[in-house]
C-alpha cells in the first residue's frame, strides 16, 4: 500500500468518526426522534430530515481529504443512509442538497460535475433500497451494499465525465477502494446506530405501556367507588409509588382532589389551585410540560416542584380537572413520563364521565351487575383509551368518535340494564366495541353487516360476549386476521343471530375440557333458561376455518 493510499484511508476514516459521533450525539435529541423515529413523518418532517441528512452530505465534502485536484470524502455515507432511512423524499433531497453544494463550491475543480450528480444518484440509490431495507433483518448489510452500488457508479461517472481522461483514471485508482469500502463500513454503522436507538426507544415504550397498564389495572377498583378526595388520594399513592415521580396530583375544576408527594404542605385538597401552568391547562384544555419552577409559576415561596407534566380531564368535551406529575430536579420531565400521563388522563377522564351520570351507585346495586362489571377487560379498557391517546395529536376527530364509542360501551356494560332490551340496542352495544378493535387493529379486522330483522326483543349483553370472542379468540390470533360476519334475520318461529369468524377456530371438547369458554357457557346457560332448551347458544368451529355462533330467540317472548 503507498503512502497516499495510506492517507486516504486515515482521513476517510477521520471524517467517518466525526460523522458518526455527530450522527449519535444528533440521534439523541428530542426533535431529531420525534421526526426520525416517529409513527409517520409529515411533509415539513421528511423537509427537516431532508436538510438534516444534506448539511451531513456537506460536512462529509468539507471534512474529505485533497487528492489530485479532486477530493476523497465521506458524503455518500450521509445521502445513502438518507434514502435507506428516510425512503425516497428524504434522500434525494439530502442528495439534491450535498451535491448542488458539491458543484457550487470552488473545490475539487475537475470533478465537481461528475461528483456532483453522482451524490444525487446516490440519494436515488439509497430511495431504491428504502423497501428492501424495511425488510431486512441484516439492515446494516443492506446499507453496505447500497453504498458499495452507490460508490461505484460514483466512481464510473468520475471516469466517464471528469476531464483530462488520463487525470480521471488515477485519481479512481487512488481513491476507487478505499471510499467503496469505507463509506460503505461508514452506512453500516450509521444503520447500527439508528438500530440501537430504535431499539431502546421501542423498549422504553413497552416499559410506560406495562407501567401504564400496572397503575391502570390497580386504580380501576378504586375509581369507580365515585371521584373523591378519599379515591383521587389512593389513586395518587399507587401512581406515586409504580411511577417514581416525587408529587402527584389531581384536580376538580380549579379545586385539589388530592396532592401526595413533595409540596403537599401547601398544595392541600379542597384549596383552590397553587400554580399558574395548572391554572393554563385548564383554561386552554391542552397537555403542558414545564421543566423548570418559573414555568410552574406556584404561587408559595421555597416550593420543592421543579418540572411538572399537567395533562387535563375531560367530561363531554369539557374540562373537569387536571392530573399532575411533578419532579423537583430541573428539566427531568421525560417522554415516558409524559405518555404515562396522557394514557391516565385519558382513563381518568371516562372515569368522570361515568361519575358525572351517577353511574357508580347502579353498578354496585346487585349482585348479578357487580359479575358483569368485573367482566369488563381491564387490559381492554386501557387499550382502547391508548390508543385514543395515539389519535388525539394526528386525527382528533378520530379520537373523538372513538372516545364517544367507549363511552357508549362502557354506559351499556355498567348501567342497570332491564330484563329485554331491543335489539338495536344491543346492537349498539357491539358496534361501539367493534369500532374501537377495528382503530387499534386496522386491517387486521374486518365487519360486516347483514341485518334482516325485525327489531326483535332479547336480553341484554348476550350478542357482545360472543363478538369479543370471535375477535380475541379467533381473528386476532390469526396471522393475516380475518373477517367477522353479524347476520341477523327473522323468520315465521323466532329470530335469528348468527357471529361468524374466519379465524383460527378451535377444538370445541379441548374447550370444555380447559374450563375455558365461560363467556360463552353464560350466554348459552341464560338463554336456556329464559327460552327453553331448543333456545340456547349453537356453536360450531373447524381449526384454521373459523367458529359460528347461532343465537335463536323465539318469536312473541318479551
Amino acid at each position: 500500500m503507498s503512502d497516499v493510499h495510506g492517507k486516504i484511508i486515515l482521513g476517510l476514516i477521520n471524517s467517518l468518526s466525526l460523522m458518526c459521533v455527530i450522527a449519535f450525539l444528533l440521534s439523541n435529541t428530542a426533535p431529531f426522534q420525534r421526526t426520525m423515529y416517529g409513527d409517520s413523518q409529515s411533509k415539513w418532517g421528511k423537509v427537516f430530515l431532508a436538510l438534516v441528512f444534506g448539511l451531513f452530505g456537506i460536512l462529509g465534502t468539507y471534512h474529505g481529504f485533497p487528492v489530485e485536484g479532486a477530493i476523497a470524502n465521506s458524503r455518500a455515507v450521509a445521502v445513502v443512509a438518507a434514502g435507506l432511512l428516510g425512503g425516497p423524499a428524504v434522500g434525494i433531497g439530502a442528495g439534491l442538497i450535498a451535491g448542488v453544494h458539491r458543484y457550487a463550491i470552488d473545490i475539487g475543480g475537475f470533478t465537481a460535475l461528475a461528483c456532483g450528480l453522482s451524490t444525487v444518484l446516490g440519494g436515488v440509490v439509497g430511495a431504491l433500497m428504502h423497501p428492501i431495507f424495511l425488510k431486512a433483518r441484516s439492515r446494516w448489510a443492506v446499507g453496505f451494499w447500497a453504498t458499495v452500488l452507490a460508490e461505484t457508479l460514483q466512481m464510473t461517472i468520475i471516469i466517464l465525465m471528469a476531464r483530462p481522461f488520463t487525470a480521471a483514471i488515477s485519481l479512481v485508482e487512488k481513491i476507487g477502494l478505499p471510499m467503496i469500502l469505507l463509506n460503505a463500513l461508514g452506512v453500516a454503522v450509521f444503520v447500527l446506530i439508528h438500530a440501537t436507538i430504535y431499539k431502546s426507544r421501542e423498549q422504553e415504550a413497552a416499559y410506560q405501556s406495562e407501567l401504564a397498564l400496572k397503575i391502570a389495572q390497580k386504580t380501576l377498583p378504586i375509581l369507580r367507588q365515585g371521584y373523591n378526595e378519599d379515591t383521587a388520594e389512593r389513586a395518587c399513592q399507587i401512581i406515586i409509588q409504580e411511577a417514581r415521580v416525587d408529587a402527584v396530583a389531581l384536580t376538580m375544576y380549579d379545586k385539589i382532589v388530592a396532592h401526595v408527594g413533595q409540596g403537599a404542605d401547601h398544595h392541600v385538597a379542597g384549596c383552590e389551585v397553587q400554580t399558574r401552568l395548572t391554572i393554563n391547562v385548564l383554561e386552554g384544555g391542552l397537555p403542558a410540560v414545564a421543566q423548570t419552577a418559573g414555568e410552574i409559576a406556584c404561587n408559595h415561596p421555597g416550593c420543592p416542584l421543579q418540572a411538572a407534566i399537567i395533562v387535563p380531564l375531560f367530561s363531554r368535551d369539557k374540562v373537569m380537572g387536571a392530573l399532575k406529575l411533578y419532579r423537583t430536579k430541573q428539566h427531568s420531565i421525560t417522554a415516558v413520563e409524559r405518555r404515562l400521563a396522557e394514557g391516565l388522563a385519558s382513563l381518568f377522564s371516562a372515569q368522570l364521565e361515568l361519575a358525572e351520570k351517577d353511574l357508580q351507585e347502579k353498578l354496585l346495586a346487585g349482585a348479578e351487575l357487580r359479575a358483569l362489571q368485573a367482566q369488563i377487560n381491564p387490559h381492554f379498557l386501557f387499550n382502547a383509551l391508548n390508543t385514543v391517546v395515539s389519535f388525539c395529536r394526528t386525527q382528533p376527530e378520530t379520537a373523538r368518535r372513538l372516545l364517544l364509542h367507549l363511552a357508549d360501551f362502557l354506559r351499556i356494560s355498567f348501567v342497570n340494564n332491564p330484563d329485554i332490551v331491543p335489539l338495536s340496542k344491543e346492537l349498539q352495544h357491539v358496534e361501539a366495541y367493534l369500532e374501537i378493535e377495528k382503530a387499534r387493529f386496522g386491517h387486521k379486522l374486518a365487519v360486516l353487516y347483514d341485518l334482516r330483522a325485525e327489531d326483535f326483543p332479547l336480553p341484554p349483553l348476550i350478542l357482545q360476549p360472543l363478538v369479543e370472542n370471535a375477535v380475541r379468540h379467533g381473528i386476532l390470533p390469526h396471522s393475516k386476521g380475518g373477517e367477522l360476519r353479524i347476520v341477523a334475520s327473522s323468520d315465521t318461529f323466532g329470530h335469528t343471530v348468527t357471529i361468524s369468524d374466519s379465524g383460527v377456530g378451535f377444538e370445541i371438547s379441548q374447550v370444555v375440557a380447559s374450563g375455558q369458554g365461560i363467556g360463552l357457557k353464560n350466554v348459552d346457560t341464560r338463554l336456556r333458561s329464559l327460552y327453553g332448551p331448543s333456545f340456547g347458544l349453537s356453536i360450531s368451529s373447524q381449526v384454521g376455518q373459523g367458529t359460528v355462533c347461532t343465537v335463536r330467540i323465539p318469536r312473541g317472548v318479551a
